[in-house]
């Protein structure tokens, strides 16, 4: 007799899931993130939602620490796209894998919130001169 999974796609169970698997991978955590990914799949959630988190927590979580990172998310969103299911759950797996191994760093994602903050909450300052485009006529609107 199989067991039922309890997972709404549409609820908090389907964000809830979403976050122990991110967490998971923050964490380092292979195991934990394969049965979160797992459940997901096994639940009917979309693979292309789960692909996209894991472009996303590449930039965001590990970022400088593995550029590469970035570029096997990428294509595990393409890879995932091309083959569908059942067989996206592979690059799926590879993907959670790596992302739980390699080194974090949210330095760059730290660092846009940071000036994100600052122009939400400061006077925003005009381009110094020495950065200007020097190549192209000056705009006599200016």
């Amino acid at each position: 007799q199989q067991k039922a999974v309890v997972y709404d796609r549409a609820g908090d169970a389907h964000y809830d899931t979403i976050s122990a698997f991110i967490k998971s991978m923050r964490a380092s955590d292979e195991k934990g993130a394969m049965y979160w990914l797992a459940k997901m799949l096994h639940a009917g959630e979309d693979f292309r939602f789960i692909a996209r988190r894991i472009v996303i927590f590449a930039s965001e979580d590990i970022g400088l620490a593995d550029p590469e990172a970035l570029q096997l998310a990428v294509a595990t969103q393409q890879a995932v796209e091309f083959v569908g299911m059942p067989e996206a759950r592979i690059p799926l797996a590879h993907a959670t894998a790596y992302m739980c191994r390699t080194p974090k760093n949210r330095e760059a994602y730290d660092a846009l919130n940071a000036a994100t903050e600052g122009i939400e909450t400061e006077q925003t300052k005009r381009v110094p001169e020495h950065l200007k485009n020097k190549h192209f006529p000056v705009n006599p609107e200016r």
